[in-house]
């Protein structure tokens, strides 16, 4: 399917009455179509993506849209809520440790390509901590700086390591045995659709695919 079949179709499962924050709705969206107007639709699309709780077949042909436009960006973000509909969500406000107090001394992509691990409760048969991998979002800027702070969302690799997790929850973000950043979880969201195990966002980044929960030692962690 061509871009503006893609973006049409998409447009397609948007009810009418969803709005942009400058109250564009899909009504508007046909317009631009009409008019080959395919980068204001696509970002328009995304839009209303936000405003309400849209199927995965939406994001999927946005995502392909993205992909046929060259928009690196657009199609990450789209890739990445398919994978928020998948396997969950955790909203949560993240502070990364300093570089002086952290092995990083860089910054971490916001765009989904980091899997670090994560201090969510979980012990080991033998009572060791075991920590849990989901890729990480942050919202509003590309790189998030030692000692950052700023809102991110969590794709879990296994959702069901997470259930018991809720807003208001502190917990701790690993790339080694060491407190790489605290996180203080503000929503939960579920799968929607069954979830794809071992696969969370962004095309053409490096998987994980453990099958149990990872224990602190180096393993699970991406790089960016």
């Amino acid at each position: 399917m061509d871009v503006a079949g893609l973006l049409e179709s998409a447009s397609l499962l948007v009810p009418e009455d969803t709005a942009t924050e400058n109250d564009l709705t899909v009504l508007d969206i046909w317009d631009y179509l009409a008019h080959d107007e395919w980068e204001i639709a696509l970002g328009l699309l995304e839009e209303l993506g936000d405003a309400r709780s849209l199927p995965l077949t939406f994001w999927e042909q946005l995502a392909e849209a993205a992909e046929q436009l060259r928009f690196e960006r657009s199609a990450a973000w789209c890739h990445w809520r398919c994978s928020e509909i998948r396997n969950g969500v955790i909203r949560a406000d993240l502070t990364l440790r300093p570089a002086a107090e952290a092995r990083r001394t860089t910054p971490i992509s916001g765009a989904g390509v980091l899997r670090p691990m994560w201090d969510i409760g979980h012990l080991s048969p033998t009572g060791d901590r075991a920590v849990s991998i989901a890729a990480l979002w942050v919202e509003g800027t590309p790189t998030l700086q030692p000692g950052g702070q700023a809102t991110v969302r969590l794709v879990p690799l296994t959702p069901s390591h997470w259930t018991h997790v809720q807003p208001g929850r502190r917990i701790t973000m690993h790339e080694d045995r060491t407190v790489a950043g605290t996180a203080v979880v503000l929503e939960v969201h579920g799968p929607a659709a069954p979830a794809r195990h071992g696969r969370p966002p962004s095309r053409g980044s490096h998987q994980e695919h453990p099958s149990q929960q990872d224990r602190a030692t180096g393993r699970g962690s991406a790089h960016p």
